[in-house]
Formats: C-alpha cells, structure tokens, sequence
C-alpha cells in the first residue's frame, strides 16, 4: 500500500508495509482521513505516536472493511465504517481495534464520515462525560472555528445549552449559523468581560479550551460557580501558574485530557457513548459535519499548511 511517512519533518507520498487485522482487529481501506492539529504536532516531532500505533499521521478516517482479525464479532467485510484512531489515517489501509469503530450515520456519505470520530470523540467524553453539560447551563469554546469548535457548538445547542465562542471575526457568521449564541472576537474583544455581560455576572459553566497556558487564568476568571474547566490543547503554551483561591472560591474544577493514548478499552467505552448518544443527533440532523476542504491523500501537505494558517472552518479531509 500507500502512505504518508514523515521524514525530516516533510510528508512523503511513499510505500509502506500492508497492515494485519490482529486480534480483535479489523483492517479498513480508507476512503477518507480527517486532519488535525495533533497531525502537525507528530510531523514536527513534538507528538510521536504512542507504542503499538501505525507511525504515520491520522486519528480518524472512514471506509469499508478488507479484513476481520480473530475475535471480532458483529463486524463483516465489505461493511462501511467510520473510525476513531491511534494514528494511521494517512494511508490506503489501516489496522483498528473493533471498538474503536462507529457505524457511518444515517444521510452521510463514507467521505462526510471521516470528520466525525476525533471531534464527537474529544467533545462528547469531555463535555458531557467528564463535565456534565446540562440544559440551560453556559458552554464557552475557544477556537470556535475548528473542527472541534464547530461540533462542540452544534453538540451544546442540541444539548440545551447557550454556546459561546471566541473566533476571528471573519467565521462568525457562519458560527451562529451553527447554533452559537455569541461570538466573541478574541483579536479584539476580552472575552471574560463579554462572557460575564452576556451571562448577567454569572459566567460559564463550561469551559472547553485548545489554548492552555494562555487562557488559564482568565478561564477562571470567566467561570461560574461550580464551573468546569477541560483543557484539550496547548496552543498556547504547557506552563501556567494557577491562582488556587480563586478556583477554590468558586468551586471550580480544571481537568485535562487527551484521547490518543489511551488504552483501547476506554476508547470502546467513549466510542460506544458516542454511538449512544451522539449519532441519534446526527441522523436527526441535529449535528452535522463541518467540511472546509478536500485534498488527496498526496496532497496531505497542502492540507497541513492550510491547518497552519487557521483559514479554515471546520474539518480538512484527505481522499484516497
């Protein structure tokens, strides 16, 4: 098969070794992978992929099964699937554990598919596994423009919340198309004092932040009483210093997680949650994916510049 490898930080269109449905394993030839900022991390050598993973780029992608590993039941070939992963994606085949996929909802296409597992995956096992995201409550996203912002805008909406979000000016149009109640202009505007007039002094319930170090302090400053806090990403920076009192004053909690490297077993428990709760939405049009742009598969790193630039608005996808 065919792959993108990484060498001295470039992304070559190369052969590679054909991967094996292991136990438990099935083996998907993919139609479609989705891009993300973890994707650029790994291809500058700040996110290797964990021990076991494909060594090329992809968390998620979409396709139709080649091969069913030993223990694999309720899966067949020739099945159309959608698929959270370890890395891989950027490939024509890819090995995945039968956990870790997800049927292609009713009314999307194979290529629509691949820009949902990564986004409902981080979203929903933040926002409503760990934080409990309840109807009437305040949800602020930061990089409302993203492909995780955009689904966690249409998430919270169906989920009964007011979602507000902090993007450049220019996507805010298109993100209240989505559900978000206000936007905020991060280049311009201090988010926490709009927060706080938006809310009447109350502030927000949840927070879901891609920035880190950067926003640490205000997001406690913009929380409310009792609030959560999950940190996703570091775009802007590993090291904060944390005002304890102030957290504490409020009740607050800050989390922080990742998804990539947890063992597949939580991974099948997120992914079946997903499933449960987060696919009705979809069929229900309710939640849909949010597609900026297509490339090919060698064209991935036109598709990395793109993501560089944040220009985009929603997921980036690479086509077989």
């Amino acid at each position: 098969m065919r792959a993108i490898v990484i060498e001295d930080k470039q992304l070559i269109w190369a052969e590679a070794p054909d991967p094996e449905a292991g136990d438990g394993e099935v083996v998907v030839d993919v139609t479609a992978a989705a891009v993300n900022r973890a994707d650029l991390m790994q291809r500058q050598g700040l996110y290797p992929p964990p021990a076991g993973a494909p060594p090329y780029p992809g968390l998620e992608c979409s396709g139709v099964i080649s091969a069913v590993g030993p223990g694999v039941t309720g899966h067949h070939v020739g099945e159309r699937v959608c698929a959270l992963l370890a890395g891989g994606g950027y490939a024509e085949r890819v090995a995945v554990p039968a956990g870790q996929l997800l049927p292609v909802p009713p009314g999307l296409s194979l290529v629509e598919a691949a820009a949902l597992p990564e986004v409902a995956c981080t979203v929903w096992s933040n926002v409503v596994d760990r934080d409990r995201l309840r109807p009437g409550e305040t949800l602020l996203v930061h990089g409302g423009g993203s492909g995780i912002g955009t689904f966690a805008i249409q998430l919270g909406a169906a989920l009964g919340a007011s979602v507000l979000v902090t993007a450049r000016a220019g996507k805010h149009e298109r993100l209240r198309a989505l559900g978000a109640d206000l936007t905020i202009d991060y280049q311009e505007q201090d988010f926490v004092r709009v927060v706080h007039d938006f809310t009447r002094g109350r502030g927000a319930d949840v927070v879901l932040d891609i920035m880190g170090a950067k926003y640490l302090d205000r997001n406690v400053d913009v929380l409310a009483v009792e609030g959560r806090i999950s940190i996703i990403g570091m775009q802007g920076g590993r090291k904060a210093e944390l005002d304890l009192g102030k957290l504490m004053a409020k009740r607050g909690r800050v989390s922080s997680t990742s998804l990539r490297a947890r063992p597949p077993a939580d991974k099948a428990r997120i992914v079946s949650g997903v499933r449960e709760q987060v696919w009705p939405l979809v069929a229900a049009g309710l939640v849909k994916p949010v597609i900026h742009t297509t490339f090919s598969l060698a064209e991935a790193a036109q598709a990395h510049r793109l993501m560089e630039s944040s220009d985009h608005l929603g997921k980036i996808l690479l086509l077989r």
